[in-house]
């Protein structure tokens, strides 16, 4: 989308000519033509997950859990292991690089939405910096 967006700003601000467009871009006559002077707009196929992950409940009960799990601190956090014997001990009986895919697939998609926790450390000349943690302690 974002190329066709360009054709038509190059055709439609800049004022530029189909072959000129052509040879800007490096792309075929016939598709700056198509794109400039028509109100075509090519429609975008969103490809349907499919599998027991997405078709049955136990990618919602997967998606949960790692959603929580995101809020806690990176130690406290299950492992795709953990996760994977926790979905057995309630029935699943997909494999273990299934439910890897999810996550994986899962994570990236939502990367966005999750903080990393950290910052950028500047280190200008001459200066030290020094960090204080903060640790979680269980008395008795």
């Amino acid at each position: 989308m974002s190329d066709i967006n360009c054709i038509k700003h190059l055709r439609n601000k800049k004022g530029l000519s189909i072959t000129k467009i052509k040879e800007t871009l490096g792309i075929n006559w016939r598709t700056a033509k198509k794109y400039t002077d028509e109100d075509q707009l090519p429609e975008s196929n969103i490809k349907q997950s499919k599998g027991m992950m997405h078709t049955e409940k136990w990618g919602e009960i997967v998606s949960d859990w790692v959603f929580e799990d995101s809020k806690l601190k990176k130690k406290l956090r299950r492992t795709k292991k953990q996760i994977f014997s926790d979905l057995q001990a309630l029935g699943f009986q997909g494999s273990y690089r299934t439910v890897c895919y999810f996550i994986s697939n899962w994570e990236n998609s939502h990367n966005e939405e999750l903080d990393k926790g950290h910052d950028g450390l500047e280190h200008p000349p001459s200066e030290a910096q020094v960090d204080f943690g903060v640790m979680e302690v269980v008395k008795d």
